[in-house]
């Protein structure tokens, strides 16, 4: 399907939603997570500035994006360790 189709249906359904008061609180979820997603690539961007003088890198995509924002530090690690043992 066209892209154009799936922005206009999410546009309209966002409409709809806000008409219809689907309420604050999936919003707000929304918007923890969103926030979560965002330190976690800012944690990443540190890992990386820092990692660079032992020669570290850990690429920033949606995948260490998600683990490393909703897990935290535990996921970073987990990241690093699979970076290292296992790839």
């Amino acid at each position: 399907m066209d892209p154009i189709l799936y922005i206009s249906l999410a546009g309209i359904g966002v409409c709809l939603f806000f008409l219809l008061g689907g309420g604050k609180k999936p919003i707000k979820w929304a918007g923890g997570i969103l926030v979560k997603l965002v330190i976690g690539a800012l944690a990443l961007f540190f890992l990386n500035a820092f990692g660079s003088a032992v020669d570290y890198h850990l690429p920033i995509n949606a995948v260490t994006v998600s683990v490393s924002g909703l897990l935290g530090i535990p996921g970073i690690l987990m990241l690093v360790a699979v970076d290292i043992f296992i790839l």
